[in-house]
Order: structure tokens, then sequence, then C-alpha cells
């Protein structure tokens, strides 16, 4: 097995916007929903969560609106075990809002989230404690699509290259098409992914991003040679880990999928627990997928996980009792990328 570099253990600080869900239930297209349940919906409270279901310490830093739903949103992370103290509340903003929309080709989602309150993000909130004292910092590439502002947060934190900054950094490209107006997605989100320690894409999204020719997860990383550990991740199919020249790829498991939107957070955070505690890369691309399951199995964006000595089973499983796992778990689902 493959040893991973990793990060010094200690807290994970993971910043960006949530926001209040309304998703229909049970899981319809909205325009036949007879009833919404309310949930809360974002990319990185999202792996904030599933770090601390990993018992890996995690806080959310972000900003809310001083509304309901703002305090909604920040109850229900506080309840997951993550670190919400340095959420600020907003009195001018309010806080986003978004609708899932279930259909037979996947899930669109309607936002309200314009001049929200996580909108006002800026690189100042870089200097906070809460962020100085982290072994890692999380980022997506939703955050530097909000806002100038919230696009220069990231562009510091970025700032400094691969093992020059005061803590690592994770990226996930998390493309979100229809917050890119200036058609700028494609540059900005490949000088990211490139300058962070630890990167995740899926492969699809590198292919709408940076052309077909793209054909692998190989290529994505001959374009992307910048970070110490790459992850791609390749639908329903597999996820390859690259650690400088050395790659390693574990096929997906099988999964009765409910809604998918969720799953390529959960992944992150299941690769980054594993990363954290010292496991090697089978290992933690077997939590990867083991996370995102949890998610692709429920309407929302966080669900339970499998019990703990399941997973342990699971992850010191041989290749083939991997694969028997896999089909005997249902009907495949893709991993994708998480909530915007």
């Amino acid at each position: 097995m493959t040893a991973l570099w990793r990060p010094e253990p200690g807290p994970v600080t993971c910043i960006g916007e949530t926001m209040a869900a309304l998703v229909p239930e049970p899981v319809v297209p909205l325009e036949t929903a007879d009833l919404l349940r309310v949930d809360v919906a974002g990319a990185e409270s999202n792996v904030a969560r599933y770090l601390a279901d990993h018992r890996v310490p995690a806080r959310w830093v972000s900003a809310v609106g001083d509304d309901p739903w703002g305090r909604l949103v920040r109850t229900r992370v506080a309840e997951s075990g993550v670190d919400t103290s340095a959420v600020r509340t907003d009195p001018q903003r309010p806080t986003g809002v978004l609708f899932k929309n279930p259909g037979a080709y996947g899930t669109r989602v309607q936002y309200y989230r314009q001049k929200s309150a996580a909108s006002a993000l800026a690189p100042e909130l870089l200097g906070d404690p809460a962020v100085t004292s982290a072994a890692l910092v999380h980022l997506t590439g939703i955050t530097a699509a909000l806002s100038p502002s919230c696009r220069a947060l990231v562009t510091e934190a970025l700032r400094l290259h691969v093992g020059g900054r005061p803590y690592v950094v994770s990226f996930d490209v998390n493309h979100r098409a229809a917050l890119w107006s200036d058609g700028s997605a494609a540059t900005v989100l490949a000088r990211f992914a490139d300058r962070a320690d630890i990167t995740f894409v899926g492969l699809d999204e590198a292919q709408a991003l940076w052309g077909n020719h793209l054909v692998d997860a190989v290529a994505v990383r001959r374009m992307l040679p910048g970070p110490r550990i790459l992850v791609v991740k390749d639908g329903d199919r597999e996820a390859t880990a690259f650690t400088g020249a050395e790659q390693c790829a574990v096929p997906a498991p099988h999964v009765r999928v409910v809604e998918p939107i969720g799953a390529g957070d959960a992944f992150a955070a299941g690769f980054l627990a594993a990363l954290l505690r010292g496991d090697d890369t089978v290992r933690a691309l077997r939590l990867g997928h083991l996370t995102a399951a949890s998610a692709l199995r429920v309407g929302g964006d966080h669900g339970p996980l499998p019990p703990r000595s399941q997973i342990e089973e699971l992850l010191a499983a041989s290749d083939a009792q991997w694969a028997m796992h896999g089909a005997g778990a249902g009907t495949k689902g893709a991993t994708r990328a998480g909530d915007p």
C-alpha cells in the first residue's frame, strides 16, 4: 500500500457559505411537491459535519444573517458536533436560501443567495484564530464564485506556494456553472486547484472546465502537477489519488441512490479524515467512498455513517472482499460533487 504525505494532526477549518435548503419530501420534482422539508446545505459545512462524524475536530467559519434562517443554519451545523463559534452574524445581509428540484436527469438547484451574508466574506477572515490555528483549511470553488471579496479570500489563502503556508489547504473544485457568469471559471479554478496542497476534482467536472482531451485521471494529473495530493473522482466508477508520481485507484461501491448532491463533500471529508489519522491511500479512498455513500442514501446532504465496526471491517478488507461489498449493496450511484 502507498504511503501518503499528510498534514500535522489538528483541527480542520472549513470556510464557505451554508444556506437554508427547502427540499421536496418525498423526493419528487418541485412543481409536484406537496411538502417541503427544511434543511441546510453548504459544501464546506457538509465537509465539517462529516469530519465531526469521523471524530476529527472541525470548525465551520462563515457569516449568516440576523434572521431565522441564519439561526437555523448555525444550530443544525453545531448539532453535528462542529465548532461554529467563529460564524459571524451580519445584521445588514440575509442568510442565503436554496430550493432543490429533483428530476429524472438529476437535481437542479434554485438559489436566493445574491448579496447574502456569506458573500461579504473577505481576506481579513484568514486572520481569525479559528483559521490561523488550523492544521488544515478546506475551501471550494463555490466560495470563489460568490463575490469579488470571496474570490480575494481564496486567492489570499492560496497566495503562498505549497509548503509555504501556515496550514495545509484542501481545495475542492466544486464547479457550479450558474455562479460563474463572467466566464472566468476555467482559468480561475485551474489556478486555485494547482496551488492547493490537496485538490479534489471530478473527471467529468475537469472535462467540462478544461476540455475533453482530459480523457482520464492521469491526464488531469498532468494538467495539475502542483498539489501534493490530487484526488480525481470518476463518478460511480472509481476514485484515484496521486501522491507525487504514485497513483492508487479504488472502485466505488454500489449504492442505492436517493439523491446525489452532497456526496462529493462527504467523499472529501472521509478522505481527509483518513489522511489526518495516518491511513494509507487505499484506506483513505475507501473511507471517502463509504462516507459518500452515506450522503447518496438520503434526500439531504448529511446522512448517518455505517456503524464504526462495519467501517473498520471494510477498510481492512481485501480487494476481493471490497468488491463483494460493492456488488451486494444495491444500485450503483455516482459520487458527485457537493452542494452549491
